[in-house]
């Protein structure tokens, strides 16, 4: 049975992102038995699947952790991401700061850390380099359930 799940994406989402199928999938996913959420808290794909998870806990008993890379993660994020960041720290069942500073190979760190300690794996990957492909190889290489959107 599958009882946790990490999130990863792209910073930049393209057109064909869809946030309610995303919404659909996590839903669905509890539905099934996932009672745990990790999520790495980078701009784009991972706020947008953190707000989602938030949404789902007004209906279901759920857990969102969050998994921060590093201290200041969002110091370059914009105000309406720093805002959304805040807002779910806030709201979410626990966080973990990985690391107190960024190092080259700190969000490596922190996606391996999440597909660790999960068995399924949302992703929205469009490019075939960069942290979310990374991170889906990683999952592939230790037997995690990957639903791509």
């Amino acid at each position: 049975m599958y009882l946790k799940c990490a999130f990863s994406g792209h910073r930049k989402l393209n057109n064909d992102f869809d946030e309610q199928l995303l919404y659909r999938v996590c839903e669905d996913l509890i539905k099934t038995g996932i009672k745990q959420f990790y999520c790495g808290m980078a701009k784009g794909f991972d706020l947008i699947a953190a707000k989602c998870i938030l949404q789902l806990k007004k209906i279901y008993s759920v857990k969102l952790i969050c998994c921060i890379p590093c201290k200041n993660q969002q110091q370059y994020y914009t105000t309406y991401e720093k805002n959304l960041y805040e807002k779910i720290l806030k709201e979410c069942d626990s966080s973990e700061v990985l690391n107190e500073n960024y190092y080259n190979g700190c969000m490596q760190m922190r996606d391996r850390y999440m597909v660790n300690n999960c068995d399924t794996l949302v992703c929205y990957l469009r490019e075939n380099n960069g942290g979310t492909y990374y991170t889906v190889n990683y999952a592939k290489s230790k037997g995690l359930r990957i639903i791509k959107l």
